[in-house]
């Protein structure tokens, strides 16, 4: 076992620091939740019974059931925040298992990244060596990160801050603190949405063997796509890994989904004739 308890800790202090920003998410994601329908299981099958869970959180009802619940949220004050997290939504788990996907994953990965971005600056030699006992290139600080396993005992502890900040607070009132972010991030997908897919030219027969190679090198990668120039270093890296050599590079990418600004980050880290 490795000691990597120093970035834990580190891990630890920048989720503490991010902590108002992890409420103002969580607060966002809970924009629309009241509108839910309240479902019991039935023969099996979660039906609805009636009401919006914000018709009985308003009601001062319970949301969540003991048939269908997680243990480590039950107890709830009805109509909260955490009994809303605990009730069952209709693909028969609880809505707390989309929070975690959407919220506490996302989020938690970033603070991890943090972490390892103010590990490399500050303490450059420790962030050597410790990405050379996970195995991992100390300049990929994903891969780093996702070797070193912090993300999992973080998520723990994220959800543990929320829950605090918002579990016994009424649905509607969270619903309410986080709409204005809500609606920023609904233009922001929005936005996203709009640009148009990058155009991919047909490739040359010769290069069918490094397309295959780099198109399940971006799939393993992790990155986001199309590939924005902020994640070109972790794009390469997923490329060379995969076998790719340097000088293949600018005549494979213009066949990836990448941006171009990707391309140019990428191809001007390549070594010169």
């Amino acid at each position: 076992m490795f000691d990597v308890d120093w970035m834990g800790l580190l891990a630890r202090e920048v989720l503490r620091e991010r902590t108002p920003a992890l409420i103002a998410e969580s607060c966002a994601w809970a924009v629309g939740l009241s509108d839910r329908p309240h479902l019991r299981r039935r023969a099996g099958l979660p039906l609805p019974t009636g009401p919006t869970l914000g018709e009985r959180a308003a009601g001062g009802l319970p949301l969540s059931s003991d048939d269908g619940g997680r243990l480590d949220l039950g107890d709830a004050v009805p109509g909260s925040f955490q009994d809303a997290l605990n009730a069952l939504a209709a693909d028969g788990g609880v809505h707390a298992e989309r929070f975690d996907d959407e919220v506490l994953v996302p989020f938690v990965h970033d603070t991890c990244v943090a972490a390892a971005e103010r590990a490399r600056a500050d303490r450059p030699a420790a962030w050597a060596e410790l990405a050379d006992d996970v195995g991992e290139d100390g300049a990929d600080l994903a891969a780093v990160v996702r070797a070193g396993e912090w993300e999992g005992p973080l998520r723990i502890d994220a959800e543990q801050l929320v829950l605090a900040a918002l579990g016994a607070q009424p649905l509607l009132e969270v619903e309410s603190e986080g709409l204005p972010l809500s609606l920023v991030r609904a233009a922001e997908q929005a936005t996203r949405a709009a640009v148009p897919a990058p155009v991919v030219r047909a490739p040359d027969d010769s290069l069918a063997g490094a397309l295959f190679l780099a198109r399940a090198a971006v799939e393993a990668s992790g990155c986001t796509v199309p590939v924005p120039a902020a994640e070109a270093d972790l794009l390469l890296a997923a490329l060379a890994d995969a076998g790719l050599e340097a000088e293949e590079l600018p005549a494979v990418l213009p066949h990836l989904p990448v941006e171009d600004g990707t391309i140019a980050r990428i191809t001007a880290s390549l070594p010169g004739d």
